[in-house]
Order: C-alpha cells, then structure tokens, then sequence
C-alpha cells in the first residue's frame, strides 16, 4: 500500500483528534497539579468580597455568540408542518393510493423475510424503507446530468445483534449524518450523456447484509457490511464507526470513520467530523468536514472538503443552509487548495409528507481544471416508502 495511503490516514485521525480537542481543554485539572496553589490559597483568609468560582468560558463560544449578535430579517425557528399527515391524504389521488400500497407491500414483505429467521415479536415488527431520488446537476462546463439513486433498508429483528439488508447507491451511506451537502463521487461516464443508464445501473446495484452494533461498546456505535457492489463485479466488506460528544455551551461534536475494502476496488477510507452549536429555537451552527482515499483515486492522492454553515429550520422538516465551502487534495505532503466559495442550500416536503424537494446554489471555482468561480446549480427530488 501506498505510502501516502497511510499518510492520508493519519491526517484523518489527526483531524479526528483535533475534533475533540475542546474536550481535553476543558477536562478538569489533575489535583496534584493544584497542590500548591491550593496551599497558598488555604493561607489567605476567606472575606465575603472574595467572589465564587466562575466556569470558564468555553473557547468556541465566541463566534456563535459574535453570528447570533447579526440583526436577521429572516423568519423564527419552527416546527410547524405544511403539509398534512400521510394518514389523511394516502386516498386522495392516484400517486397517493399507489405509494400507499407500495409502502404496505413493502412492509408485508419485511415480515415474510423476518419470519423465515424465527418467531417475529409483534412489539418489534421488521421494518423496510426506501429512498428514491433524481438527482439533477448543471453548470455551464458539464451541463445537465441526471442521475437516479436508490438506498434501501430492511431491519430484520428475528436476527441477533440487530442484523440488516441494505441496498441501492452505498456511497448515501458514507455521507455525514445530517450531511449538509450532497456529492456527486459517480460522475457520469460519459459527460455527453444528460442520463448515463449503464453508469446509473451499476452504481445503485449494491447489495449487502449489515451487522449493527457487532461490536459492543458504549464509547461508539458500529456497524459491518459484507456484500456486492458494481453489479456484483466487486464482493466488499465494510465497517463504520461512529461517536457523539456532548460539549460545553451547547457544543456537540460528532466523528465517523468508514473503511471499505474490495476485490476490485481496494483500499477506500473516509473521515467525517462535526462540530454544531445549537440552542433551543435558533438556528444552529456547524462545520462539517471530510477526508477521503480511495485505491481508484490514488493519483490524485487524499480529497478533503471543509464546510463552514448556518442551518435554520423555519417548518417542521425544511432546512434553509448557507456557508462557505473548501476543499482540495493532499498527496506526498503536498496540500493544495482546489476550490472555495459560498452556497445556499434549501430542502423541504412539497405537497406530500412522503416527497421532498431539495436544491443547492453555489459558486466555486476549480484549480484542477482551470476554471474560475462559476455558478452551478442541483435539484432533488425524492420520494420516501
């Protein structure tokens, strides 16, 4: 393996470490270490002027609190639903009564699949879901291209240790949880083509049973895949690893590191970090980062992107994101700074609880291929069973 294979890994949990550091600054200071300012202090006769112990501010508080101090315009935080529940409009059109028996059958075949395993629990039903999108790019160098995607679950409750079928494109799944932006890694074979059926085909041709929680621990959660991928062309096995930090003034951090390895891809690494701050009824502020390596990417070496965002909610299941992206490559020590610039991202249920609209704006520019800031566009349409 490469050698900056395992520099990039290193880098990510470097990063990784970096995430947390917020938590050893503030961890509390060893008692030892205190033992002669405790003694000096023990010296000095307590008067009622001496004033009581003060928390320290936490380091990071300064820029929500400088964001939050900018006069807005915009709407209040909310959870009000626009659109009415799936229970009082599953009868009211043709689309509606078809996805309402796709959704039923969907999970009729859920328990059958639950059954063949053991005795289903009626208080722990199966459970299926499915994702269903277009995803539509465009801008002025690669103009239109359209790409379907697929991601399924099947939770199969019969089975010890939480086991699953999983199927569609895997890449959703290597995306940050609450992921503010969303990636192309498949481009189009053919950038002529506005829909690449083959490309299309095999990217969501992947087909894998998961074993959550494999690993029992309360310091992260895990999960392990072993299945197909590329319609069936490359039999893989994958772990995710994942932990949530509770910080400091309404701080939270959140890390996941993903490996994959294939027979005919090879080596694939991804590193996610986050770091939010979220009060109660205001918008919250994030910045999420990536690193990723692959076997078939080794010579452009380690991508990084880096994410820094403001998200509001103004009804219940819409966001309203706008930030500053970066991004670029690292091989052989060699950092360079591909592309930078500001997005608007927007998502929320249209007409149905079920369906979802999402579309993106940005303005970035590419080193790589010589071109300066552009405007480039992506629209979603996705239907949930």
């Amino acid at each position: 393996m490469k050698s900056y294979y395992f520099w990039g890994i290193r880098s990510a949990i470097s990063l990784s470490l970096l995430a947390i550091s917020p938590v050893w600054a503030l961890s509390p200071v060893n008692s030892n270490s205190l033992g002669t300012s405790a003694a000096l202090n023990s010296e000095q006769p307590a008067t009622d002027s001496t004033p009581e112990t003060e928390k320290p501010e936490f380091m990071l508080s300064v820029i929500p609190d400088t964001i939050n101090a900018i006069p807005t315009i915009l709407p209040a935080e909310s959870q009000e639903k626009i659109v009415a529940p799936q229970a009082e409009t599953r009868d009211k059109t043709w689309a509606d009564k078809r996805h309402e028996r796709f959704r039923q059958n969907l999970q009729r075949q859920a328990h059958k699949l639950d059954d063949w395993f053991g005795e289903p629990d009626p208080d722990k039903p199966a459970r299926a879901s499915i994702r269903i999108m277009a995803d539509t790019t465009w801008n002025k160098y690669d103009d239109v291209e359209v790409k379907p995607r697929i991601r399924g679950k099947i939770k199969l409750p019969t089975l010890e240790r939480r086991f699953s079928l999983v199927f569609g494109d895997d890449s959703l799944d290597d995306e940050l949880r609450g992921n503010v932006a969303i990636t192309n890694p498949n481009a189009a074979a053919d950038p002529k083509k506005t829909l690449d059926q083959d490309a299309a085909k095999r990217q969501n041709n992947s087909f894998a049973v998961r074993w959550s929680d494999w690993l029992k621990t309360d310091l992260f959660d895990t999960d392990f895949d072993v299945g197909l991928r590329d319609g069936a062309e490359d039999v893989y096995g994958r772990i995710k690893i994942s932990r949530d930090w509770t910080l400091p003034d309404n701080f939270t951090t959140r890390a996941e590191q993903v490996y994959r390895y294939g027979s005919s891809s090879q080596n694939y690494a991804r590193t996610n970090l986050e770091i939010r701050h979220h009060e109660d009824g205001e918008p919250f502020i994030a910045n999420q980062a990536s690193i990723t390596y692959a076997d078939e990417d080794q010579e452009v070496g380690v991508r990084w992107e880096n994410r820094l965002f403001r998200q509001h909610n103004f009804f219940h299941d819409n966001t309203f994101s706008y930030g500053v992206y970066t991004g670029g490559r690292a091989k052989d020590k060699d950092f360079h700074l591909n592309g930078y610039g500001p997005f608007v991202s927007w998502r929320q249920p249209f007409l149905r609880e079920w369906f979802y609209v999402q579309t993106d704006v940005n303005y970035y520019n590419d080193k790589d291929l010589d071109r300066n800031h552009y405007l480039s566009t992506f629209l979603r349409l996705e239907a949930v069973f």
